[in-house]
């Protein structure tokens, strides 16, 4: 399934491993788990050299392709070319459907690869949040919350970043590529994401992970509101 695409892709995240004290992850190793009956939302994501190709989820286990811009009872793929991504989300997740799922992208019959992972349905995800969709204003903080198993208690937590493959570490604060993040783990089954000074462009797709078990997170930032003018007297 689009072998020259993964290995573009395990080429490309090497390249990004240390940079700024930033780390990436390969995009080939991330286990999601979400619990039955539950619902999750995938981003994919493309440039503007690929935007006019062909795009599809695929299911390994079913061998089936779903391109952008269906919508079904417990799937729905839709392209947001403002965003130069696709979001995938399926609800109402039973177990059948644990296995191996894929972002493709296709043109001239050739197909890329450009994001993959495993999804396992089981009671009692190892990796969850407590709300995946937070926001706020240019200039403010916001906090995300990122539980784990007892199981990942000793595995490095980290907070990264889909559009570029940067990862953030516990235990460091970086100011180099957006705003200042720190990440606190409280040593039993949460760590505690912080991003202080929010910037317009740090809008968009993260996801928490313990060891590699990870859950997306859509993060919005809005403008700043302006500040009250009150006449003089």
């Amino acid at each position: 399934m689009a072998t020259d695409g993964k290995n573009k892709i395990f080429l490309i995240s090497v390249g990004f491993w240390l940079i700024f004290g930033v780390e990436s992850y390969s995009g080939l190793d991330h286990v999601l788990t979400i619990n039955p009956g539950g619902s999750v939302t995938i981003p994919c994501h493309y440039n503007e050299e690929t935007q006019w190709q062909m795009k599809f989820w695929f299911s390994e286990i079913f061998q089936l392709r779903t391109y952008t811009n269906t919508t079904e009872e417990n799937l729905s793929v839709i392209d947001r070319p403002d965003q130069s991504l696709y979001t995938v989300t399926m609800r109402n997740i039973e177990s059948r459907q644990s296995g191996f799922y894929y972002c493709v992208l296709e043109s001239e019959g050739k197909e890329n690869t450009t994001y993959e992972l495993f999804l396992m349905v089981k009671s009692v995800p190892d990796v969850s949040v407590l709300s995946s969709s937070v926001s706020g204003h240019e200039g403010s903080n916001v906090s995300v919350q990122c539980l784990y198993s007892s199981k990942y208690r000793d595995t490095q937590k980290q907070w990264c970043r889909y559009k570029d493959q940067k990862c953030f570490l516990e235990n460091k604060t970086n100011t180099s590529q957006s705003s200042s993040v720190q990440i606190s783990d409280d040593g039993e089954n949460s760590f505690t994401v912080l991003m202080n000074g929010l910037r317009l462009s740090d809008s968009g797709w993260y996801f928490c992970s313990a060891g590699n078990r990870i859950i997306p997170v859509q993060l919005t930032v809005t403008e700043a509101e302006p500040e009250p003018k009150f006449d003089s007297a």
